[in-house]
């Protein structure tokens, strides 16, 4: 481990992702976007997102159009632009969206979670796909496209269920209970990490851990990090292969962001 940004007042951590020289930080009961600075993980300013509402799950980086998109439980998509205004815009989406990624085509992807389907929309908020998730999917709360152009998606299940489906919402591939008897049954798995080999890093909320799934092999085990004392509900996550570091937000106290490096699958 390389860094804990501590929680300076802040609420449970809702969402983390990083973007060029910067972290930002998306928490619940907060209009404001925390960015610090990736090197020193000074706190350099607050973005404000009006309207947004109390409890929102989704955060994700757009290089390409220089953005962040946040989620909204209000069944909204905040965008916020990188510049020196930080304009603003939001559009409706569907039921509950929780998990936000940015695809191969750059467009947005949002997990709805109520109306069990991934809604794909341009970054200006033009919805171009719908994936209607069929059996075997239920309650998904993220979603990242593979280099395949399938999607990975976790299910806030008991017993959870991490699942790679294609754009017709067919289920290919499940990790669930059966495929993972060395770590036991997930939890309310909930944010989720690609690496571009396509293994998956999935943040088990309620069991207080992150898991690596390689999908060469289908193995399934506990993540080793280091850190003094457990990691408190595991809620955001965030890789950032450039630099070879792991971003994991808190949602149970104390409210931490953890920072750590030379994380090997």
């Amino acid at each position: 481990m390389k860094h804990v940004i501590p929680s300076q007042g802040r609420d449970s951590v809702t969402a983390v992702t990083s973007l060029g020289s910067h972290v930002f930080v998306l928490c619940r009961n907060s209009q404001q976007i925390e960015v610090y600075d990736a090197e020193i993980f000074t706190l350099q300013r607050h973005i404000t997102v009006p309207g947004i509402g109390s409890r929102s799950y989704g955060l994700a980086a757009c290089a390409v159009y220089q953005c962040i998109y946040a989620s909204d439980s209000n069944n909204s998509i905040h965008k916020v632009e990188l510049s020196c205004s930080n304009a603003v815009k939001k559009w409706s989406v569907d039921s509950l969206p929780r998990g936000l990624s940015v695809n191969k085509a750059h467009n947005l992807a949002v997990s709805c979670r109520e109306a069990n389907k991934l809604q794909e929309y341009t970054t200006d908020g033009f919805l171009i796909r719908e994936i209607y998730l069929q059996a075997g999917i239920t309650r998904p709360w993220h979603a990242i496209q593979l280099s395949t152009g399938h999607y990975v998606v976790s299910q806030w299940t008991l017993p959870g269920v991490v699942s790679v489906v294609g754009v017709d919402g067919q289920v290919i591939h499940s990790y669930g209970q059966s495929q993972t008897s060395v770590v036991g049954q997930m939890i309310h798995p909930s944010s989720l990490a690609v690496t571009k080999n396509d293994d998956i890093l999935v943040a088990d909320i309620n069991n207080y851990r992150i898991l690596s799934i390689i999908r060469s092999t289908g193995c399934v085990q506990e993540l080793a990090l280091s850190v003094d004392d457990r990691i408190q509900i595991p809620s955001g996550l965030c890789l950032d292969e450039s630099r070879g570091r792991l971003y994991v937000g808190e949602y149970g106290r104390p409210h931490r962001v953890f920072v750590f490096d030379g994380v090997s699958l």
